[in-house]
């Protein structure tokens, strides 16, 4: 890594913009780019690694589901099935600021690092330049916004490249973002049109579209819809533990780095989130082999000690929320799409 990230004038030299852009993403690094909302901290969105690098670069990760941008509604199409009200608002407001929670296409190649496993997914097509990198590119690009969790979201080159220069590569300056804030988020769930995060796009003119009001959420004694917010989620069938130092009769192993867990010999089956002790592999390979897991037959699951510094703040996190109590009446509907850090 580069000690200053390079930074591309994007109207002073737009073909090398978009050929270094293109390079750095396939090389499975995330890219800072500018969008008309806030400056979005790009990376292949079907690329494990490259999801993983940009929770590493916001800090303090969390897993938190990612907004999946696209080209045009031919890319979107590929990735997400579309009711006819949300087709009617895409063909309206795209590209611009706002994303649609839609069912995840059963031949998505979207990573379920990018969704955080859950089977919706956030999809926006951004104006200008980052659609046209995008395009570019072949592949959508998961893009929150490209600061240090929990600062201000970026608004120019400048911005980022003062808090995020020494940890990426590269800053594609297309000057000041023209909207400035973040993009509405809303989900269509049968006669009703959600809102589940105010943004660029005024909601009034969502409703001047569909005919009839937005249900917006109220802030106190909401009912907790997005990825992270439940105590317990994330979870499995089968029971989970963490920081397991024996495996008992039955259980199904979910070691780092190769432990040596106490009765290892008597699991059921055993996996490995990374042998090589690597938190970026073991990110990658979380939801993957915890619904792997969960598909053998097993008196539960037990996860090995996994450290808790970069990564491993987010993966403690999740296998704390999948081993904590369930509640008594499950909700029938899956969370959909963390409103922070998004463009």
């Amino acid at each position: 890594m580069a000690d200053m990230a390079e930074i591309i004038d994007i109207a002073a030299d737009h073909g090398r913009a978009i050929a270094r852009g293109c390079a750095v993403l396939a090389d499975g690094e995330p890219v800072a780019i500018p969008t008309e909302t806030v400056y979005g901290l790009a990376a292949d969105a079907t690329n494990s690694d490259a999801i993983s690098r940009i929770y590493e670069v916001k800090g303090r990760p969390r897993f938190n589901p990612l907004i999946a941008h696209m080209s045009g509604m031919t890319m979107a199409e590929r990735h997400a099935m579309f009711d006819p009200v949300s087709r009617r608002l895409a063909d309206r407001f795209w590209p611009g600021p706002l994303t649609l929670v839609l069912p995840l296409a059963p031949t998505s190649g979207i990573h379920p690092l990018c969704t955080a496993g859950l089977d919706s997914v956030g999809i926006r097509v951004p104006m200008g330049f980052a659609g046209e990198l995008i395009e570019a590119y072949g592949r959508p690009l998961a893009a929150p916004s490209a600061n240090t969790s929990g600062k201000v979201s970026p608004t120019s080159a400048a911005h980022v490249d003062a808090d995020l220069g020494s940890r990426i590569r590269l800053i594609l300056d297309g000057g000041a973002a023209g909207v400035g804030v973040e993009s509405t988020i809303i989900k269509v769930e049968g006669d009703q049109v959600r809102l589940l995060r105010p943004g660029g796009l005024a909601v009034e003119e969502i409703e001047a579209l569909i005919g009839h009001p937005v249900v917006r959420q109220e802030v106190a004694g909401a009912t907790i819809e997005a990825p992270g917010m439940l105590a317990s989620h994330y979870a499995p069938e089968a029971g989970v533990r963490m920081n397991a130092a024996t495996v008992d009769n039955g259980e199904i192993l979910i070691n780092f780095a190769g432990q040596r867990i106490g009765g290892a010999d008597r699991a059921a089956a055993t996996f490995d989130l990374s042998r090589s002790g690597s938190l970026r592999e073991a990110a990658a390979n979380l939801f993957a082999i915890m619904k792997a897991a969960d598909r053998l037959p097993s008196t539960g699951i037990a996860f090995a000690p996994i450290p808790r510094d970069g990564l491993g703040e987010a993966i403690n996190d999740r296998i704390a929320r999948a081993a904590a109590p369930r509640p008594e009446a499950p909700r029938p509907d899956a969370p959909t799409l963390e409103t922070k850090d998004a463009t």
